[in-house]
């Protein structure tokens, strides 16, 4: 019960804010923007890419969301057709703008053996896959939420 609610008040913190992916030191539009005890703002991380890679990862029970540090963490996922391997998705965004390096995806992937769930080699395509289809969806995101001229 307590990861759906992280989970929410994680959505509603990330969706206030600016629409601008290109900003300045004063408005970094984040899309999650606190105020501190002393009056001060406190960032968070690019609601694009939050947003993104929430829907992106959707099919992946959630272990934990920090918006205000930008990571996210899957629990273990497996596939119903094939029940003997599980995946687990780390994602780190690292920047308040909306740009191709400013996210980072741990991958990891274990098999069932007869002593249990063993760690095993995840393809090297996978985080990349992930991160691409995260940044598409960011994209689309941003292009939706810009009004029409």
């Amino acid at each position: 019960m307590r990861v759906p609610a992280i989970l929410l008040c994680a959505l509603l913190l990330a969706s206030c804010g600016s629409s601008s992916d290109d900003m300045d030191a004063t408005d970094t539009g984040t899309g999650s923007t606190a105020i501190s005890a002393n009056g001060g703002r406190v960032m968070g991380v690019n609601s694009y890419l939050w947003h993104a890679t929430l829907d992106t990862l959707s099919f992946m029970p959630l272990h934990s969301a920090d918006p205000f540090g930008g990571v996210i963490i899957t629990d273990w996922y497996s596939d119903p057709s094939n029940p003997n391997e599980r995946m687990r998705v780390t994602v780190y965004i690292l920047d308040r703008r909306l740009r191709a390096d400013g996210i980072k995806i741990s991958a990891f992937r274990q098999t069932r053996s007869a002593d249990g769930w063993v760690d095993a080699q995840v393809n090297p395509d996978t985080a990349n896959k992930l991160e691409d289809a995260i940044l598409v969806r960011a994209r689309e995101l941003r292009l939706a939420s810009t009004p029409s001229n």
